[in-house]
């Protein structure tokens, strides 16, 4: 695999404090032609599902050869294993916590690895912090995977174990589908972990949430104002909506509500 030299990050730092700068910097230190792309610091503290999905969803709009790094790291200081692993032509390195899960669950054969801190020496790493791994491992070996100066069997032993997820698959049957509200975006949409593909069953398919029994529609504009509706996203996943308005103050839900898509009666 050829690297492009693009590294995407994805935490749940937010914007207080230099943490997601600091991680740039040591990058563009190892590696002064990264092109480092935000992918997303507002993950909900110490919620790796979130971080999970985004990254899941988000990867193949980036060329081939990406690195792509996510950090939400509840265990950071402990034993929890470090994966690097390869999926589609796309490098990702993640706590081994869940974060992985969903992506190793839709490639069809991710190549999974665990990094052997034995095998760091010659990349001569700072001795790491017990709170900041996201500086002093991840960084650092992000930028020399992106600049092609190291491959993850050098630094790592494959495979086959891993944390499972933290929210299960949808739940699917001829006449229903139950999933769950993964994230909440900027307009106050709900985003559920329900593919547009498991809605080929349905002619007419309503979902059921917080009371509410919402109609599909096929985007923002086709509900008037005020109005709940249900639609794929541009992600390829099931969202609550409201016209002009946010599906989430509204019903009063939020990441971990269970939905339901059932056949209009």
């Amino acid at each position: 695999m050829r690297p492009s030299g693009v590294i995407t990050i994805t935490t749940d730092f937010g914007h207080k404090g230099p943490f997601a700068a600091v991680m740039k910097g040591v990058i563009l230190t190892r590696f002064p032609d990264a092109r480092i792309i935000d992918l997303a610091h507002d993950i909900p503290a110490q919620w790796p599902p979130e971080a999970g999905f985004w990254v899941s969803r988000s990867y193949q709009w980036f060329p081939q050869g990406s690195v792509h790094l996510a950090i939400v790291d509840p265990g950071v200081g402990t034993e929890r294993d470090i994966l690097i692993a390869e999926c589609d032509g796309h490098i990702f390195m993640a706590p081994d916590n869940g974060l992985l899960a969903q992506l190793f669950d839709t490639c069809s054969d991710p190549q999974v690895f665990k990094l052997d801190m034995t095998k760091l020496a010659r990349l001569d790493l700072p001795t790491p912090s017990a709170t900041f791994h996201g500086r002093d491992i991840f960084a650092p070996i992000a930028a020399e995977l992106a600049a092609g100066r190291i491959e993850m069997r050098e630094i790592a032993s494959r495979t086959q174990d891993w944390t499972p997820g933290w929210i299960d698959e949808p739940d699917v049957s001829p006449s229903r589908i139950t999933g769950v509200i993964v994230t909440v975006d900027t307009f106050g949409n709900l985003i559920s972990n329900i593919d547009a593909g498991l809605l080929e069953a349905f002619n007419q398919p309503v979902a059921d949430i917080a009371g509410h029994h919402i109609q599909m529609q096929t985007t923002y504009g086709r509900a008037q104002p005020g109005d709940y509706l249900v639609l794929v996203n541009s992600f390829g996943v099931v969202e609550v909506a409201r016209a002009e308005g946010s599906a989430a103050d509204g019903l009063g839900s939020a990441r971990g509500a269970p939905i339901v898509i059932h056949e209009k009666k």
